[in-house]
This record gives C-alpha cells, sequence and structure tokens, in this order.
C-alpha cells in the first residue's frame, strides 16, 4: 500500500490441541522467501532441503533448520529484524490477526510466551490480507485457495489439498512436501496484498503498530 510493500507471513502448527507447537514459519518478499523448519529434534539437511523446494516450486527459496520451537522462535526474530524495514515494507497474513480473531500471529505471541522468547516483529506495520481481499467479489468462498483461485488462479506448488496434511506430514519427517505447502500460502498471501494495493482503498488496509507498548 502506497510505497509499502508487503512481506507475507504463515506458520504451520503440530495441531490445534495444548502442547501443539509452531513446526513452519514462512516469510516472502519481492526478493525470495525464507522457510524456518521446526523438525522437533530430527536431522535434516537446510541445503539439500532448499534445492530440492526450489527445484519443485521454481521460486528463490532459503530453508533455516531448526531442532526445537525455541530456536525457530528466536530465528524468526533474527530474519525478521534484519529483513523488515519499517519504512519500507508492512508484514501481512490471511487470516493473520484480525479485529475478533486470527491465527498465525495469536498462535506466534503464545509460543513467544511460552518459551519466553522476545516478540519477533517490534515496530512493524500489519494489515490482513483477508481484510483487504474482502472488497473484491468473490463469491460464497473466504478462504485463501478460494479466494487466490476467483481473483488470480495461477498454478502454484502446494502438493496439500488443505492444511489438515501438513500435521501428520510433519509427524512423519515428510519435510519438502510441507515447506512447499507453506511456501504456496505466503506467495499467495502476498500476491493478494500487491493486487489489493492495486484496487483497494488505502483507508481500507486497517494498518497498525505491531510494537508492545513495553516492547
Amino acid at each position: 500500500m502506497g510505497n509499502l510493500s508487503p512481506i507475507a507471513f504463515d506458520i504451520e502448527t503440530s495441531g490445534l490441541e495444548p502442547g501443539s507447537v509452531v513446526t513452519v514459519a514462512g516469510l516472502t518478499t519481492d526478493m525470495g522467501s525464507w522457510l524456518a523448519l521446526n523438525t522437533t529434534g530430527r536431522e535434516a539437511d537446510a541445503t539439500r532441503l532448499s534445492t530440492e523446494v526450489e527445484h519443485e516450486s521454481g521460486s528463490n527459496v532459503r530453508v533455516s533448520v531448526f531442532q526445537d520451537e525455541e530456536h525457530l522462535l528466536t530465528g524468526l526474530e533474527d530474519f525478521a529484524t534484519r529483513t523488515i524495514d519499517g519504512d519500507r515494507h508492512y508484514l501481512t497474513a490471511y487470516n493473520g490477526e484480525r479485529w475478533r480473531g486470527g491465527f498465525d500471529l495469536p498462535f506466534i505471541r503464545s509460543a513467544c510466551l511460552r518459551r519466553d522468547v522476545s516478540w519477533p516483529f517490534p515496530d512493524v506495520a500489519y494489515a490482513d490480507t483477508m481484510d483487504m481481499v474482502d472488497r473484491f467479489d468473490t463469491g460464497d468462498v473466504s478462504d485463501l485457495v478460494g479466494v487466490y483461485d476467483a481473483l488470480i488462479g495461477k498454478d502454484d506448488c502446494d502438493p496439500f489439498d488443505d492444511s489438515a496434511s501438513a500435521v501428520q506430514t510433519h509427524r512423519d519427517g515428510d519435510w519438502v512436501p510441507l515447506l512447499l505447502h507453506n511456501l504456496a500460502d505466503i506467495e499467495r498471501t502476498r500476491e493478494l496484498a500487491v493486487l489489493a494495493g492495486r484496487y483497494v482503498p488505502k483507508s481500507d488496509f486497517r494498518m497498525k503498530n505491531l510494537s508492545p507498548p513495553d516492547g
């Protein structure tokens, strides 16, 4: 919106029940994508995963591997601090955090509290993509894939029909499909945000600053 470029964000989790953890956190910019994988103690080769995901998706991707949720969150903070420029970027997610709901940011917030890790998005502007695309006529669909197909409809690298498959894939240690799913979601989200930047009034972006008052 305006002179700000969207950086899209999405997470995968091990489930929705108590004790669930972040399994993947992804961010994508106009230059490429970064995917953080939590292997929950299992071994994985970040270089090989980057190569395979790039080959399957045709996108510029870097994968970082972490052994647990705490290290993934600190890695996310480090990457976000180095990459997101508050004068040039705003963060967006699809149903990431809205006035009366959202998933990704509340889950990350609780995970940071649980692990005693700093909030990864200090002094970052945020606008939810779901609110932006509400200004288009997409019929009776409201989910990310349905809205994307209605407004843009390009092929993507998603191997799954729904996000529920990501939970079992993480349990099985089948990393590449899991990463491709997250990559597809952040790329869809960013494309929708860019589209909204061309057609939706600035006042409807509902920007807010994610910096906590004591952060």
